[in-house]
């Protein structure tokens, strides 16, 4: 689920194209269910985005026993300087900035004030920066059960700081997000019913960016959850 790069772009546009700010939660709901014409390219080919139907996206990802070992959160450096070296926002900063309904007033350091948010896994509006979270759609702990266990440094730090694609990270209410923790799709969903299709096709599609596995629990989970989806496709793009 591939939107303009410039939706993750820097504060300064975020303050300078209000417009495309405002479109962006939108979009992240919008895009599970947008076809996307199949001339773009084939699934898993570096660089090409892959539209699937929800099912056959779930299909494409491995099945392997999860593997805790070895896991530490700090292996998976967070936050780091976002893609702006000199705006003095880091990445949370910045996708705060990129997913605002309406921007807020950034100050020297990348203090922010004011602004409107939509958290989708509660449906719950926003309006203190200070107070949300920004989210690793699949959680670092979760991407180290599944392969990241294998990944040196800088793919666990490309990873937790990922902004080439919408899906990697999301802001939400603190409380969803502690609510979810570390769980898969078979432990949690979101209270809002009415994302939980996009919500298995964001996992999907991560799961596919990144070559991460799924667990068998965890695959039915998220074809339970297609069930109800029958037109909900996935877009990704495979990680570099």
């Amino acid at each position: 689920m591939i939107k303009n790069f410039l939706q993750r772009g820097l504060p300064a546009l975020a303050l300078a194209a209000l417009p495309l700010l405002a479109t962006a939660p939108a979009a992240h709901a919008a895009t599970a269910q947008a076809a996307v014409p199949a001339a773009l390219g084939v699934a898993g080919a570096p660089g090409v985005r892959a539209p699937l139907p929800l099912f056959e996206a779930i299909d494409r990802i491995p099945v392997a026993d999860e593997q805790r070992e070895g896991y530490k959160r700090d292996l998976y450096k967070h936050w780091n300087r976002g893609l702006d070296l000199g705006d003095g926002c880091d990445t949370r900063r910045e996708v705060i900035l990129s997913e605002a309904l309406e921007a807020p007033q950034v100050t020297a350091g990348c203090k922010l004030s004011g602004g409107v948010w939509l958290s989708p896994y509660d449906d719950v509006t926003m309006t203190d920066a200070a107070g949300i979270d920004v989210d690793h759609f699949v959680p670092l702990a979760e991407v180290h059960d599944s392969g990241g266990f294998a990944w040196d440094a800088a793919r666990r730090e490309a990873y937790a700081n990922d902004q080439a694609s919408p899906d990697t990270l999301i802001a939400v209410t603190a409380k969803s997000n502690r609510s979810k923790a570390d769980k898969d799709p078979a432990q949690w969903l979101p209270p809002a019913a009415g994302y939980h299709c996009q919500y298995a096709a964001t996992w999907t599609a991560t799961k596919l960016r990144w070559s991460l596995a799924a667990d068998d629990a965890e695959r039915q989970a998220l074809l339970g959850v297609a069930e109800d989806c029958p037109n909900t496709t996935v877009v990704y793009e495979p990680a570099a």
